[in-house]
């Protein structure tokens, strides 16, 4: 659904309302987290970041549909690394659908980042599978500056994990690669 910048402003505000993080809210609204904090921005300010919002409820909406996209996630993956992974990373909140999707097809043991501070910061959670000294692939939906893909490369690599590849849904930059990983978007959405 095409929505103003008006309508964005008030959806941004009732998430806040709601205690949503800025990240939380960026990824409620596939918008990047520099322009959440515009539209957050009590004064207007002329100049406004590009960017891309990315609607692809179509797809969430069904685990079929779901299941339909990973299967083209499991084809890259397969590509790019061979049978050489042995766990799925999903980045909370829109990558771990995709993420148990595709470790159930490539029947690989699966593991969650959550951000859990404004700053992105994140955690990997106990719960799932252990990914100290094992070859991951991160899965999220879309890709705006890296700036939470970048952090979670970082902290995998400190937990001892060999970060293989990343992979989304939308790319919306230009990067091909992020910590000296490959990253690849099953669609590409830039500004020209």
């Amino acid at each position: 659904m095409q929505m103003s910048i008006e309508e964005l402003r008030k959806q941004v505000e009732s998430y806040r309302t709601e205690g949503l993080s800025t990240q939380q809210i960026a990824d409620e609204m596939s918008l990047s987290q520099t322009t959440v904090l515009w539209l957050s921005a009590k004064e207007i300010v002329e100049e406004q970041p590009i960017d891309i919002r990315v609607g692809w409820r179509s797809i969430a909406v069904k685990g079929s549909r779901i299941e339909a996209i990973s299967s083209i996630f499991c084809d890259i993956i397969e590509e790019e690394c061979g049978d050489e992974i042995d766990v799925i990373v999903g980045i909370s909140l829109n990558g771990i659908a995709f993420a148990q999707s595709i470790a159930s097809m490539m029947d690989l043991e699966l593991s969650i980042s959550r951000s859990i501070s404004e700053d992105g910061n994140g955690h990997i959670s106990d719960v799932y599978a252990d990914v100290r000294g094992k070859n991951v692939v991160i899965i999220d939906d879309v890709i705006s500056s890296g700036t939470t893909m970048k952090k979670t490369i970082n902290n995998l690599k400190t937990m001892g994990s060999n970060v293989s590849l990343c992979v989304v849904l939308a790319n919306k930059s230009v990067i091909d690669e992020l910590e000296g990983v490959p990253l690849r978007g099953l669609i590409r959405v830039v500004s020209v």
